[in-house]
């Protein structure tokens, strides 16, 4: 069993800082619920690198919601679940809808710009989206915007402390309840930060593929150290691919967006020939894992390791204007967005599984929230819809803030002692470790998957436990240590589901199944592995 902690801890002999609420992580999830807490709270944002450094920044598409006269929250409502592929919480979905365009207008006022044309926000449609409603800013730089609002406003905002470059390792519960966290500096000291509430918003798991759209810090720390603590792990085996990344020789798997697509962008493959046809009849806007898995048959018929998408059909001026941040990126590179075909590859894009919580956001254990792609909320399902990410991270985090605040103070913090007999570990890099961890998972945990392959995996994977029972100092040691835990969740889940489904692809089991898998599966460290089947409304 992976253990409780990760290091041994006396919280007797720790320092302790107190504050109400904590929020591990940053991006758009941890700033909108840490400025919306701090109107009535003390807050302290706790983040491994600073506030820029999350998925959020490089959120090119936009926040979807129902803006325009011609759209309706019903309209969302049945686009999101037809893309989760029936396992959406219908009450989940029915939240986001609805609380959507109230979360867009918080954002509006915490100072993000989204674009207008004709004196109206600007709206665009991506893939499974029946109407525009994704509202953009600086053309493909929504998340970026974001970012850079929500953090100037954080960093002004006196409720608000800041902790850059700090590391959480575990969770501190006890009885089922969550204190507060267990920190290590820079410098090596660990403090125990205690806290009424606690909201995880550490993002998701990319970094367990070698290809990801995902910063380096998405290693699925919250994730870990949210199953350590004994907190329901839901879903994992659908990650979502996003299926154009860029493939360029020296050039990193950058996003290009399904705003790309959404404004009538070609997918050709190597001969120059369209091919979503033969997949899909919605085509280039077809749900991002048809789309994906459709760019890896058509790689593998054509022994290619790209596909290109085209979009020189528009006007250059529109180009430029539209997508402004993938055409410089592009001509870095040599590649012109207006005049060339881009070539792109799927890449690990987002994890549609994470930590359990109901609709105010809240674990199965007291006083624990999660927000953002570390949760499992039920919006997204199997596949998750086109920028429904952002919109539920202001939705959600606006509810976890109404249920903090009837919250009562936290009583007498238990004397928690955790102490084990582990072992230097072995002088192996961990870049090493963690290069083979991506390739297991690429090679059996990808797009597509089998019984042997996950099989294969999952005993790869089982023979790197022993560092559960070693001395970790470092960080790299500690988002190793997570990224296993979230690699051996995801592999032992798609193992587990014997179909195919959204994210989740099995050649043996290539149908979807709604009579034996139309249900979640669930991990937990103590209780193993569960089954919740959907409640139809």
């Amino acid at each position: 069993m992976i253990p409780r902690y990760l290091v041994d801890i006396d919280l007797n002999q720790l320092p302790v800082i107190d504050t109400d609420v904590i929020v591990i992580g940053a991006g758009i999830a941890g700033l909108f619920t840490a400025l919306r807490a701090s109107e009535t709270q003390s807050v302290v944002m706790v983040t491994k690198k600073s506030l820029l450094d999350s998925n959020t920044r490089y959120a090119q598409g936009g926040i979807a919601a129902v803006i325009s006269e011609d759209d309706s929250p019903e309209y969302h409502l049945q686009d999101t679940l037809m893309a989760g592929a029936g396992l959406c919480d219908h009450a989940a979905v029915d939240v986001l809808v609805h609380e959507g365009p109230l979360g867009v207008e918080h954002l509006i006022q915490m100072g993000t710009q989204f674009d207008i044309e004709n004196g109206t926000y600007a709206l665009t449609k991506e893939g499974a989206h029946s109407q525009r409603r994704i509202l953009h800013a600086n053309g493909d730089a929504t998340g970026y915007e974001i970012v850079r609002a929500l953090s100037e406003k954080a960093i002004a905002t006196p409720g608000i402390d800041v902790w850059d470059n700090h590391f959480v390792i575990d969770l501190v519960t006890d009885q089922g309840i969550c204190y507060g966290a267990l920190v290590q500096k820079n410098n090596g000291e660990r403090l125990f930060l205690r806290g009424k509430a606690t909201v995880l918003c550490s993002g998701g798991a990319g970094q367990l593929y070698r290809y990801t759209t995902n910063p380096e810090v998405a290693t699925g720390d919250g994730v870990a150290m949210a199953y350590r603590a004994g907190a329901n792990i839901r879903d994992m085996e659908f990650m979502q691919f996003h299926p154009t990344a860029l493939c360029y020789p020296g050039a990193p798997r950058f996003l290009i967006s399904e705003a790309v697509r959404g404004e009538g962008a070609y997918l050709r493959n190597i001969k120059g020939e369209r091919f979503m046809q033969n997949y899909h009849e919605q085509l280039e806007l077809a749900p991002r894992d048809i789309v994906a898995r459709a760019i890896v048959s058509e790689m593998e018929e054509t022994k290619s390791t790209f596909v290109y998408i085209d979009i020189t059909h528009q006007s250059e001026e529109f180009i430029k204007h539209r997508f402004p941040t993938i055409h410089k990126f592009c001509l870095d590179y040599g590649l012109d967005l207006t005049s060339d075909w881009i070539p792109v590859a799927p890449a690990m894009h987002y994890l549609m599984g994470g930590v359990q919580t109901d609709l105010n956001g809240e674990t199965n254990i007291t006083r624990l929230f999660a927000c953002g792609e570390v949760s499992s909320t039920g919006v997204h399902g199997a596949n998750r819809l086109a920028s429904n990410s952002l919109s539920e991270a202001v939705v959600f985090g606006k509810r976890i803030v109404d249920r903090i605040e009837a919250l009562s103070p936290l009583q007498d913090t238990p004397s928690v002692v955790y102490t084990t007999n582990r072992q230097p570990h072995a002088m192996q890099p961990f870049v090493e470790r963690r290069l083979k961890l991506q390739k297991v998972m690429v090679r059996y945990t990808g797009l597509k998957r089998n019984r042997a392959g996950l099989q294969r995996g999952l005993d790869e994977l089982n023979r790197q436990r022993a560092i559960f029972d070693t001395v970790l100092m470092e960080r790299e040691e500690f988002e190793f240590a997570n990224m296993l835990t979230c690699a051996l969740l995801a592999t032992t889940s798609a193992l587990y589901r014997e179909e195919s489904r959204g994210g989740h692809y099995r050649e043996d089991f290539p149908q979807r199944d709604d009579l034996r898998w139309c249900n979640h599966t669930i991990m937990n460290r103590e209780q193993g592995q569960l089954e919740e089947w959907i409640e139809y409304v």
